[in-house]
């Protein structure tokens, strides 16, 4: 038997979130990139392991993505896109958590609430990221001009799907601010 449960944040609720992400941008300032990513696998490793909720689980499995995303020396993130995405690690590197994580099937819901904002805040770039692996792993384009290298392709795709990433990002925004419901920000 499973049991769907929904609820809704208001923005009061969101300020706790918006707090600790603020936590995590200085955070991330001290830190170099490899220690942040470091921890970051270790937190989702340490989970994994552990006994968590299948919803935990799924969530978490999605850190995995934006750990790749900052990995991939092909992808080569933009400074402030890698800074947002080393930020969102950063908080689950070392989360101040609401509930404490010691605490069988709900200690990590405030953790999963933020994994959701962070997918919801980086989803243009975790979208782009995805497309540029499945280019990638179809053997750079079978069906690529013969008259361009494989690396020439990848850089093309990357520079579409960036300019993508980007275009798609403001394009929300815009809407998110004309919409009567905002959505939040967390970067």
């Amino acid at each position: 038997m499973t049991l769907k449960v929904t609820f809704e944040l208001e923005d009061k609720d969101l300020k706790y979130f918006r707090a600790n992400i603020k936590q995590a941008q200085q955070a991330v300032e001290k830190l170099t990139d490899d220690q942040v990513l470091a921890k970051a696998e270790a937190m989702v490793t340490e989970v994994s392991a552990a006994s968590v909720p299948l919803f935990v689980q799924q969530r978490v499995d999605k850190l995995t993505a934006l750990i790749e995303m900052v990995r991939d020396p092909e992808w080569s993130l933009a400074d402030k896109e890698r800074r947002n995405v080393l930020t969102a690690l950063a908080y689950f590197a070392n989360p101040q958590d609401m509930i404490p994580d010691s605490i069988p099937v709900l200690g990590f819901i405030d953790d999963a609430i933020m994994i959701e904002l962070v997918v919801s805040e980086l989803k243009h770039e975790i979208d782009a990221f995805d497309d540029f692996c499945r280019y990638r792993n179809e053997e750079a384009g079978r069906n690529r001009n013969p008259n361009i290298t494989r690396d020439q392709y990848l850089e093309m795709k990357r520079r579409e799907l960036h300019q993508r990433m980007r275009r798609r990002r403001t394009s929300a925004r815009s809407a998110g601010s004309r919409s009567a419901r905002t959505r939040i920000r967390l970067f």
